[in-house]
């Protein structure tokens, strides 16, 4: 065995028991390291991390550009920086376990690309969506349970999934939520989302409830969690009847509730906080949303706009 395979298997059960990835991130992890470790042994005959210098690590973010994924497309900046960060990742981890004496990713800079903007919902648009929703159909009562709480918290899809009865306190309003990396928060939830999970909760979850499904709160019918997918189905199906035309997926929700607070005036280090971003730049997208609105609405009511 390589010294490359042994490494990788010890970066596996790192990551596994002591940064607690979800098996989704473990997956990407895996991805693009056997990639790498593939195109070293193959392309440049190394089968041992101390032979991997920053020009091999130069000269393979070189071949990923010229590369196609198994859509026939070239792989964009994005993909290609979660490789690098991934590598980066891994020679760190081998740094710090003195496995290697430099890293050769410390001067590898990641490919600058435009910041792309998230789509978000208007309010009416919201209004409009959850609209479409029958309250006395036992589905929809859940589906519209399952948006009303990701618009309200800002959950991400994963969060929704997996909240459990027990993370909600109805009187005060507020969920318990796990996120990246298993890491707490608590977020307020509103009196809207806590009136339709109550209804859900009452007239809808215990048609799906089976002995096995604990206690998490949104069910199928076969009284399994929810998948991601099913998420996404639901938030097209009310989408497509109410005619929005905008590229809807769950996460649309989420970027609508912080770019809705914003405009109402929230600070961002508390959106920050309820969107669980460890890093206030990731949260700061939106102040470029909230700058597009502010624009919108001097030239709309403005008389010199």
């Amino acid at each position: 065995m390589s010294n490359l395979e042994f490494f990788r298997k010890q970066f596996v059960n790192y990551l596994r028991l002591e940064k607690s990835l979800s098996e989704n991130t473990l997956s990407n992890y895996l991805f693009d390291l056997d990639r790498f470790i593939n195109y070293l042994k193959e392309e440049k005959k190394i089968e041992n991390v101390e032979e991997v210098t920053d020009k091999i690590i130069e000269s393979y973010i070189y071949y990923l550009r010229n590369q196609k994924s198994k859509k026939g497309d070239y792989y964009s900046i994005k993909s290609i920086n979660r490789h690098i960060s991934s590598l980066k990742t891994f020679f760190k981890y081998l740094l710090s376990e003195k496995n290697i004496e430099t890293n050769p990713t410390d001067i590898i800079d990641a490919p600058k690309s435009a910041r792309k903007l998230p789509d978000v919902l208007t309010i009416q648009e919201i209004d409009k969506i959850f609209m479409q929703t029958n309250l006395d159909d036992k589905f929809e009562l859940r589906d519209r349970a399952i948006m009303e709480t990701m618009y309200a918290s800002g959950l991400r899809v994963s969060e929704t999934v997996n909240l459990r009865i027990n993370d909600i306190y109805f009187q005060e309003g507020i969920l318990r939520v796990f996120g990246k990396g298993s890491k707490e928060r608590i977020v307020p939830v509103g009196s809207s989302a806590i009136r339709y999970i109550n209804l859900y909760l009452e007239k809808s979850r215990p048609y799906f409830a089976k002995p096995f499904s604990e206690d998490f709160v949104f069910l199928n019918f076969r009284g399994k969690f929810l998948t991601r997918m099913a998420i996404w189905n639901i938030i097209q199906k009310y989408s497509a009847k109410a005619g929005i035309k905008k590229d809807m997926h769950p996460h649309i929700l989420r970027h609508s509730f912080a770019t809705h607070l914003l405009e109402g005036g929230a600070d961002i280090r508390i959106i920050q906080e309820m969107l669980g971003h460890s890093d206030i730049s990731t949260t700061q997208i939106y102040t470029h949303i909230d700058r597009e609105y502010l624009i919108e609405v001097h030239k709309t009511f403005h008389p010199r706009g």
